[in-house]
């Protein structure tokens, strides 16, 4: 099919809820995508972060036909290997906690919020979040996100959030009560602007936490599966949650969410208060594992320190030449340039170049490439960069 004959099918038979640019993408390998009219794109920002290993990595698809060819699905009454190995290999790698498989982020800070509810007693209710955050888009999670953009035409909002400043222990300190169960929180903010907690707000949030018995929910769904250079972001900060959720890098690029929770506030999910018909399935899970397997055998934690590193010393050189660059923040492959102006027309401009990056809040350009990247590869995309703001001046 024609590029015109595939955006003719979506316009008369998709709803239109997305903002969609005009190409096909008829494949991904690696750091790269293909369009239906033969370009070749570099991609630094793999399917909202999905790809984390990269589009179509060996080890998944190689994972993905095995399993296809024995078990994709068996209802949650049975037990499955697949979901089991997943679970250890995950509690292994974070805090040692139980987790419950889902197929989202929004799937898994729902079964997070609901735990927090269940796990804490009399009248706690509410759930301090920070502005700038995105958990979501169910009517939960959205309520939990502390952006106002997100809340147009779906107001009146889920009661019982509570929205403060981004690392202000003050306000922080000042918004809790007996009625809160839990502060949801992400160390990096993604959709926010890859703003970054500090170690003081994290640990305030832990000892108010445990001082008002409530409990810390971490949001790692951009964050985790080792996009910062450590397998999930809290594990940079010496703070461990109560309950952590994932998804995106998670799957590989197959549609899969956990929440992961310390033993004993995993145990107040019983039987009959959550569940998922899709949730760990085995499809899933094999993907999961062959994620993590992958990720250590070719050593992507380290690689996404290196390359992070390498990225913002490119980027530091940038600003230096491009007076728009105000500054560089973030941590491993996780990367924010702010702009002192709006870079939605920088972003589409490096797409006609072959270069996908993204824009959030106006003017944060997000660099958040496969941890598969390399030097030159990054040397490609700053090139093009520098180009697009060159002729941009």
């Amino acid at each position: 099919m024609t590029t015109k004959e595939t955006i003719d099918l979506f316009d008369k038979f998709v709803i239109a809820n997305y903002g969609r640019l005009p190409r096909v993408i008829v494949k991904g390998e690696g750091c790269y995508l293909y369009d239906a009219d033969g370009n070749k794109i570099l991609d630094m920002f793999p399917g909202w972060a999905v790809s984390g290993i990269g589009h179509c990595h060996p080890k998944v698809v190689e994972a993905l036909r095995k399993q296809a060819g024995e078990l994709l699905h068996i209802d949650n009454t049975f037990y499955s290997e697949p979901q089991g190995k997943l679970a250890k290999l995950l509690s292994e790698r974070a805090f040692g906690g139980k987790c419950f498989f889902c197929n989202s982020g929004a799937e898994a800070n729902e079964a997070a919020l609901k735990l927090a509810r269940l796990h804490t007693s009399g009248e706690k209710y509410k759930f301090i979040t920070a502005e700038g955050s995105f958990h979501g888009r169910t009517f939960a999670t959205v309520a939990a996100t502390a952006q106002p953009k997100y809340h147009e035409g779906f107001l009146p909002l889920l009661p019982g959030f509570v929205y403060v400043p981004f690392n202000d222990i003050a306000a922080l300190e000042s918004a809790f009560s007996d009625e809160v169960a839990a502060v949801l929180v992400e160390p990096i903010q993604g959709e926010g602007g890859i703003n970054v907690a500090t170690a003081e707000y994290l640990q305030a949030i832990r000892e108010l936490c445990d001082k008002n018995g409530a409990v810390v929910i971490f949001d790692e769904v951009q964050t985790g599966m080792g996009r910062t250079g450590k397998w999930f972001g809290y594990q940079h900060f010496g703070v461990e949650p109560d309950i952590m959720t994932m998804a995106k890098a998670l799957g590989g690029g197959v549609a899969i969410g956990a929440m992961m929770a310390k033993e004993e506030v995993a145990a107040s999910l019983v039987p009959g208060k959550h569940a998922s018909t899709f949730g760990g399935n085995a499809l899933a899970c094999a993907a999961g594992v062959a994620v993590i397997e992958a990720i250590e055998e070719n050593k992507l934690l380290e690689n996404a320190t290196k390359l992070g590193e390498y990225t913002r010393e490119k980027l530091e050189q940038l600003k230096q030449k491009h007076f728009v660059i105000d500054h560089i923040r973030g941590i491993g492959l996780m990367i924010g340039v702010q702009l002192r102006s709006s870079g939605v027309e920088i972003v589409d401009k490096c797409l006609e170049n072959r270069l996908r990056i993204n824009c959030t809040c106006e003017s944060v350009l997000r660099f958040m490439p496969p941890m598969i990247v390399t030097e030159s590869q990054i040397d490609q995309a700053i090139d093009i960069l520098d180009g697009v703001l060159s002729d941009s001046a």
